[in-house]
């Protein structure tokens, strides 16, 4: 099995990867990535989902769109330069008001997982600054991209 192979295995229930090389200024004074970084990984992937579900353009027809309620990290391996990580992101579960995305961080230098994360997203009114519900349309996007 071939390195891109055991990757794409590990990502193979996330529908949308982005690739994002292991920078030298990613790492702390410990010698390995810092674990905020992570985050900003996890980022990444949720933007490349959200531009794939064209939440963009929701938050400009009706001022509604996506914004961030939490999200955690399970660390498995460091992460050092030089690297490149491929990050794959899927949708959890769909409510009233809200979805999860899941993360996965896979190493090229390791070939394995170095990190899973989750967060809850919250479809927001940004012009009443309140909680809204989750369209059919984007529900049904949702779903799709479930079972892509």
């Amino acid at each position: 099995m071939t390195d891109e192979d055991r990757i794409g295995e590990l990502l193979a229930d996330f529908p949308v990867t982005v690739e994002i090389p292991v920078a030298w200024g990613d790492m702390d004074a410990m010698g390995h990535v810092n674990n905020a970084v992570y985050f900003r990984y996890f980022e990444t992937a949720r933007i490349k989902c959200f531009a794939e579900l064209g939440l963009g353009s929701i938050e400009q027809s009706d001022g509604v769109g996506p914004i961030l309620h939490s999200a955690s990290c399970r660390f498995r391996i460091p992460l050092t330069h030089p690297d490149t990580v491929t990050v794959g992101a899927q949708i959890g579960e769909v409510g009233d008001d809200r979805f999860v995305m899941r993360y996965r961080a896979v190493s090229h230098q390791h070939g394995a997982v170095a990190a899973d994360g989750e967060s809850l997203i919250v479809t927001f009114d940004y012009a009443t600054g309140s909680k809204a519900q989750v369209s059919e349309d984007l529900a049904a996007r949702l779903q799709d991209l479930c079972k892509a």
